[in-house]
């Protein structure tokens, strides 16, 4: 008998005409040794030779399934590479430099003169920016009127009768669009660097703006609603909300503050006045003089001492219980909590929450652009092309 398996392949077959033993094991006839004729040794070979045919495909299919497993991740790592790079690489500092340089600067002349004319409107233009990026990211989806195919952002709970600056953002792209001799300039890049030169001038920090986004097609009340923290949430709340857009506490402090420039409606404060225990008494009753229990609902209050000029005021007053909105006093509970400490920090050091405001303005800003050829850059930012 030919043992197959212990066959090798020597690439060589037997030559007729020699022969050989059939076996070591000494096959015998009547006691004697008996030896292979031609033709079982041509048929040993033949059967040796399939074996090794059959090894070599084998071995052959192994390796070509081991290339297309390599090959195959190879093309993920690809994929995911140029996703990575699609949606963070192509926002950089100097996108602007070559199609229109001047653009940066005339967004902030615009925003200069819009401050100038009313102070309130750098911290309109802050909010705008806040409220594109919590909903779908930053794409200019805010700036979007309704449409017979959506609803979109303008008319949901937290910024009905509130986002305001509109007018504002049509002089910017009509100023930039005839600067650059195009339409070149996204509406949601306008909204970041609008935010950034409002905290500028109003005295707070010009952080570098990464800038490359490109328009969303639709907008959604729905998302709004979902995604945009009203001021009668908890501090877990908060919290839960800003890391559900990959933000964690010191985002939510920092960027919480951006309350140091602004006024905010009697509508919005108004259950804190007359139903939290947490407020100083005396800021209470202040309050309660322009804000009645029913009535002057669009009554004006700034959110700090200061609300024109970027310090660090907001943070002072939570410390004494004089946070105007229920959601800012949710940061600061009086004991020695995270956000405890957080609150008492920055309200010692403004140098650095100056630094961290704008750390975290970055970071904000580059929550789920649009970039390279998803969206648009729009004509009129409140129309989709």
């Amino acid at each position: 008998m030919v043992r197959i398996g212990a066959t090798k392949c020597t690439g060589q077959r037997p030559t007729k005409g020699k022969r050989r033993r059939a076996s070591d094991e000494g096959q015998t006839t009547m006691g004697k040794r008996r030896w292979a004729s031609d033709d079982e040794q041509l048929t040993m070979a033949g059967v040796g030779n399939i074996v090794c045919k059959l090894q070599e495909l084998k071995a052959k299919n192994i390796i070509s399934q081991m290339a297309s497993l390599i090959h195959s991740l190879l093309l993920c790592v690809i994929v995911l590479s140029a996703s990575l790079s699609h949606s963070h690489a192509q926002l950089t500092q100097d996108f602007y430099n070559n199609v229109c340089p001047k653009a940066l600067s005339t967004i902030k002349s615009v925003v200069s003169k819009a401050i100038k004319r009313e102070p309130r409107m750098g911290a309109s233009l802050l909010r705008l920016h806040f409220h594109d990026c919590f909903v779908n990211g930053c794409d200019g989806s805010v700036l979007l009127d309704d449409t017979t195919n959506f609803t979109g952002e303008k008319t949901a709970p937290a910024n009905a009768n509130s986002i305001r600056g509109f007018e504002v953002v049509d002089q910017i792209k009509t100023q930039v669009d005839r600067v650059c001799k195009g339409n070149v300039v996204s509406c949601a890049d306008i909204l970041a660097i609008a935010a950034r030169d409002s905290v500028s001038i109003l005295g707070g920090p010009k952080y570098k703006v990464l800038v490359g986004r490109r328009d969303a097609r639709t907008a959604s009340f729905d998302n709004a609603r979902r995604n945009l923290p009203p001021p009668f949430f908890s501090f877990t709340q908060l919290l839960s909300n800003f890391q559900s857009h990959g933000l964690d506490l010191k985002d939510l402090v920092v960027l919480s503050a951006g309350h140091t420039l602004g006024v905010a409606r009697c509508s919005t404060f108004r259950t804190r006045i007359y139903n939290d225990t947490n407020i100083d008494t005396k800021f209470a009753t202040t309050l309660q003089r322009n804000c009645p229990q029913s009535g002057g609902d669009d009554n004006l209050k700034g959110l700090d001492k200061t609300p024109n000029f970027f310090d660090n005021a907001y943070f002072k007053a939570l410390l004494t219980n004089k946070g105007l909105l229920h959601s800012d006093q949710e940061l600061f509970g009086g004991g020695n909590s995270d956000s405890d400490d957080l609150v008492k920090y920055y309200s010692r050091y403004p140098s650095a929450f100056r630094n961290d405001f704008g750390s975290s303005m970055i970071k904000m800003g580059n929550m789920n652009p649009l970039t390279g050829t998803d969206g648009e850059i729009r004509a009129n930012c409140r129309l989709v092309n």
